[in-house]
């Protein structure tokens, strides 16, 4: 069975570029499948990429090929890669960062340059094309790996895993009454936001139907400052209301019920928008 091709880009489909790519890829071999994850990762937006890779990985089969494309940095130095992930799945990307979470959660066993000259669509017009090495460089790479034409080791010459480009991660801290920790990301379509505070270390101090003093710090601002409730699911609040929640993936996180927390609130994600959770007993 052909390895799954799975896709994400910040292309968006209000041009031509997702069909192109694709047309690639099946011009390559029709039997190939592949699937969208998303084309609406914000513009430019690395950290957004690496964060979504590592949302969704590890659900699907082992040896899917994952192929992402946020390259604001197309046509330059930046290397082209197909890193090979320690639990049995492929990445090709620009290595611009987004590797970063894959690489700390499930690690990278091995990392390949693409070789260019072998792994990159000749056209017929035979004019080389500087920005599109979506359809050009990772399309086409990945569907030479995922028909079979070539193997892993023959994407390229392998360089040191260390190299690989990473953006800093953090993590939320937990104190006897408190915890605090950065907006990661937020739910685009719910506008919910996601923290860096682990779900097991939230709960040494809190419990499920506590009230929460929560405040917001936005470049040193309080931009939100209410006694919230923490439950586990969004049912057990009442509508527009905020609570607190845990994720997918385990993490702590913050709701408007049948709402838009980031809209309505005016928030954002970020380093510089700062959560606090404070018990409400001991102020």
């Amino acid at each position: 069975m052909r390895p799954l091709l799975v896709f994400q880009t910040d292309f968006t489909y209000m041009e031509g570029a997702v069909a192109a790519m694709y047309g690639v890829v099946k011009s390559v071999d029709r039997d190939i499948e592949i699937i969208d994850a998303t084309h609406e990762i914000p513009q430019y937006d690395t950290w957004s990429a690496s964060f979504r890779l590592n949302q969704y990985m590890r659900f699907w089969p082992k040896g899917t090929i994952f192929v992402s494309v946020v390259d604001p940095g197309v046509g330059t130095k930046r290397r082209a890669c197909v890193a090979k992930t320690k639990d049995g799945y492929y990445i090709v990307t620009p290595d611009n960062g987004t590797l970063t979470h894959v690489s700390a959660v499930s690690g990278i066993e091995e990392v390949r340059e693409i070789d260019e000259s072998i792994n990159r669509l000749k056209r017929d017009d035979n004019k080389a094309v500087s920005i599109f090495h979506g359809r050009d460089l990772f399309g086409y790479c990945a569907a030479r790996l995922a028909s079979g034409i070539i193997s892993y080791e023959e994407v390229g010459k392998t360089y040191p895993v260390e190299e690989i480009v990473k953006h800093k991660i953090t993590k939320g801290e937990v104190y006897d009454t408190y915890a605090r920790g950065i907006f990661e990301i937020n739910d685009p379509n719910f506008g919910n936001l996601w923290t860096n505070i682990a779900l097991d270390d939230f709960n040494k101090i809190f419990s499920h139907g506590d009230k929460i003093h929560t405040t917001i710090e936005h470049k040193g601002e309080v931009v939100f400052d209410q006694v919230i409730p923490y439950y586990p699911s969004f049912g057990m609040a009442e509508d527009k209301s905020v609570m607190i929640y845990n994720n997918e993936l385990n993490n702590i996180a913050m709701a408007e019920v049948v709402g838009n927390l980031c809209k309505d609130h005016n928030l954002s994600y970020g380093s510089d928008y700062i959560v606090t959770f404070r018990k409400v007993d001991n102020e």
